[in-house]
């Protein structure tokens, strides 16, 4: 009998476990891996993808023409563990031939989780509040003492109403919200009837909402979207949430509406770069809440990623149909 011939696939990033299991199991596959929970340099991503059939990769690791070439003819997929793709050369994967895998649906409702969670530690100042229990600031009841704002009868605009935008607005229709405004590529009339929201061009949405979340893909579209006309239009006790992308966003408009008083709050879950530098101006404004994108981070969530990521790479490697795979 004729040995067969394994496939080599290659992990950028240690992985939970249930995808690196059902990646052990695959007789039909050599699996190397980057052994280590930091980004791989990118020195050694080419040296791990030389001669892959597979590629299971982050959404912090760029994958562009340097790499694909670097991996060389023999590979077939690529498979993402994010929901995003900004970070994958998609016309020249597509121009080679190589099958993409990723993880939309699983991370929805976690995403939608801390996007309510932000918001409302954004609006309710809770880091401030916090830190002045720490610090002695709390030294009786006072009546506007770290007052903030409340959802009850509020105005929720989302900029882009696919899963996560809906989930979101799922999550805060119990909160009393009177209005959802939404904008995006096109009106969506089934998804928003759940919501009774309303499309709106985006200076209309940016200048009549109490609260914005950010939930759209990045596109050349999208691509500094929130920029300062946008954060000019809004009102000045308008809290801002972006958990998309950080590129949607021009941070140095950002400052300066967050600075100057033109918009109250803002809470991101998503900057540029990542990691966002500790001496950026942004972190010195006790108006900006800054998480670092754990916007999917649950065990559960995480689990399901990998084992969906690993899944999509291993049906791309044999032929077979992938669980999720994009569509190029």
């Amino acid at each position: 009998m004729r040995p067969v011939r394994l496939m080599k696939v290659f992990v950028t990033r240690r992985i939970p476990a249930e995808g690196r299991v059902a990646l052990a199991r695959a007789a039909d596959c050599e699996v190397e891996q980057w052994d280590s929970d930091e980004p791989i340099p990118a020195q050694e991503l080419e040296r791990g993808v030389a001669g892959a059939h597979g590629l299971l990769c982050l959404l912090s690791d760029h994958v562009d023409k340097r790499i694909l070439d670097a991996a060389g003819a023999n590979l077939k997929v690529i498979s993402t563990m994010s929901v995003g793709v900004d970070h994958l050369a998609l016309d020249e994967i597509k121009k080679r031939g190589i099958r993409v895998g990723y993880t939309p649906d699983v991370l929805t409702d976690t995403t939608a989780e801390l996007a309510v969670s932000l918001l409302l530690t954004t609006c309710r100042r809770l880091p401030e509040a916090i830190e002045e229990v720490k610090n002695g600031g709390w030294t009786s009841w006072k009546p506007l003492w770290l007052c903030g704002y409340g959802l009850t009868q509020s105005t929720v605009g989302i900029i882009g109403l696919g899963r996560i935008g809906q989930a979101i607005a799922r999550r805060l229709k119990p909160f009393g919200v009177q209005r959802f405004l939404y904008t995006g590529r096109q009106p969506r009339p089934e998804e928003a009837a759940e919501f009774q929201a309303e499309f709106v061009s985006t200076p209309e949405l940016a200048a009549q909402s109490d609260f914005i979340v950010v939930a759209c893909s990045l596109t050349p579209a999208t691509e500094g979207l929130c920029n300062k006309d946008f954060f000019q239009k809004m009102k000045e006790t308008a809290v801002f949430i972006n958990i998309s992308r950080g590129d949607v966003v021009n941070q140095d408009d950002l400052y300066q509406a967050l600075a100057s008083g033109k918009i109250a709050a803002a809470g991101l879950d998503v900057t540029s770069p990542e990691p966002l530098p500790t001496n950026h101006p942004l972190l010195t404004l006790k108006n900006c809440v800054i998480l670092p994108h754990i916007g999917s981070a649950t065990h559960r969530t995480r689990n399901t990623m990998s084992l969906l990521a690993a899944n999509n790479l291993l049906a791309g490697l044999r032929g077979e149909p992938m669980p999720s795979e994009l569509k190029l």
